[in-house]
């Protein structure tokens, strides 16, 4: 494109896609067009308000990124089937609780203290109230084939509503999936980063949307105005996404 036809929708464009997630990659990506496109009125290759400035400009399509959160370090998605294999191998309720969490791309305490009074299974889905959770929103989780697979071979007890109990049936066990890693002997990446491991999936193998892969993690848009028309949890769409997830975890090739 000519610099004298760019307009702010079109930066809007290019940063959008990582605008959230990738806050200083993005932040610098927004500097240097706005300095190229400087350079250009200067040159009088261009005229009226620079497109790439924020305050005033941006800041009303784009709002606010978030702020950046320690980084950690992730599985690459090509390696998830096998490291799969390895997890299933283990055993014991906290190596499901693992499992469980990387299935529905959850944070760590919320797969932990799962309770099958939260779990449909008629309907394949998990409901996370809205107290358990980073935000404080409820969140609908799709359960994939192979997460309905792995609920339906745990042991219950009338003891307990907790899915993943300890020795004590009346508390969940401690979220310790470290120590399944260190047995696996895989102490370079965190339970955490399987998180991004699931978004960079989306991202580089998937057709998905980057927004429907942030609405099945429960991150909030901060754009104020675009979160205002979609309200939806975009459940339905989802449910594809999670079974194929479930399928890479599997080593199937996915959409």
């Amino acid at each position: 494109m000519h610099v004298a036809s760019i307009t702010p929708e079109h930066v809007r464009d290019v940063l959008e896609p990582i605008w959230i997630e990738k806050a200083p990659t993005a932040e610098r990506v927004q500097n240097r067009i706005e300095r190229i496109l400087d350079f250009a009125t200067v040159q009088k290759l261009r005229t009226g308000d620079n497109p790439a400035r924020y305050k005033g400009n941006l800041e009303h399509l784009l709002g606010k990124a978030e702020k950046v959160e320690k980084h950690f370090p992730a599985l690459p998605h090509a390696d998830l089937a096998s490291f799969m294999r390895q997890l299933r191998e283990r055993e014991g309720l906290m190596a499901r609780a693992f499992e469980f969490a990387i299935l529905t791309a959850t944070r760590t305490n919320e797969a932990a203290k799962a309770t099958w009074s939260e779990i449909d299974l008629d309907k394949a889905m998990w409901t996370i109230p809205g107290k358990r959770m980073k935000k404080k929103q409820p969140l609908r989780v799709p359960l994939s084939k192979q997460a309905v697979t792995l609920l339906n071979s745990l042991p219950r007890t009338d003891a307990s509503d907790f899915v993943f109990f300890g020795d004590d049936p009346a508390r969940h066990i401690t979220a310790d999936f470290q120590r399944v890693r260190k047995a696996m002997g895989r102490t370079d990446i965190t339970t955490h980063g399987f998180r991004s491991t699931f978004r960079d999936w989306v991202a580089e193998q998937t057709a998905y949307a980057d927004e429907l892969a942030a609405k099945a993690q429960a991150h909030r848009d901060t754009n104020k105005v675009r979160a205002a028309y979609r309200r939806s949890d975009m459940y339905e769409k989802r449910i594809p996404l999670m079974q194929d997830w479930a399928d890479h975890c599997d080593g199937k090739a996915g959409r």
